[in-house]
């Protein structure tokens, strides 16, 4: 896939209809500070594309961007954030959950998760939720550039047991070197059931 163009289309504070719906959407979901609007900004090659903070919980709405008129890419809001009011987590959550049970045009979720962690209980009550809705996920293990190729060969297998998730399940992803650019491309190609293409020639 080339992306050729990219906007922001609107934010919701919950799940509902509008002009764009009806378009296929692949969701991304993972905890706060987890590297979601840095990948969409690295992926989509638009570096303020999606806003960014070093301050975990700043996705706090649904928002939605649109690519090459052809999908929508949904940034869910970050979970997993201590320091949030209860009240507020709950929110996120109900929000999420809405999205996630309401579309009908999600066809796959990239699940975030650090490489250099072990993933959380609520990276396992995710996978399991997609699970239980027979949702299509993949995860993309972010932030590759902070370890070495040997720390990232050890850090995978952990991932595998804690998620349940086969090695192949698992795509590693830097937004700041382009680790994994390329490769989550094309699984977005293969999603969408559109062509591969092999050069980035005429952006």
């Amino acid at each position: 896939m080339i992306i050729k163009k990219a906007k922001f289309l609107l934010s919701q504070s919950k799940f509902g209809g509008f002009p764009q719906q009806g378009m296929p959407e692949i969701a991304m979901a993972g905890k706060s500070n987890v590297g979601k609007s840095s990948l969409i900004n690295s992926l989509t090659r638009h570096s303020k594309l999606a806003r960014t903070s070093s301050e975990p919980g700043k996705t706090r709405l649904i928002n939605y961007y649109l690519i090459n008129e052809d999908f929508l890419l949904v940034d869910l809001p970050g979970y997993g954030f201590a320091r949030a009011p209860k009240s507020e987590q709950e929110k996120w959550a109900q929000m999420i959950e809405g999205y996630l049970t309401g579309s009908q045009q999600l066809k796959h979720v990239f699940h975030l998760v650090d490489i250099r962690h072990a993933p959380t209980k609520e990276d396992q009550m995710m996978t399991e939720y997609l699970r239980h809705y027979d949702i299509p996920f993949t995860v993309i293990a972010t932030k590759a550039d902070k370890l070495s190729k040997a720390q990232r060969s050890r850090s995978i297998p952990v991932i595998c047991r804690t998620l349940a998730v086969q090695p192949w399940e698992i795509m590693t992803y830097s937004s700041e070197d382009l680790t994994g650019r390329d490769a989550l491309l094309d699984k977005i190609d293969e999603i969408l059931g559109l062509k591969v293409e092999t050069t980035e020639g005429g952006e």
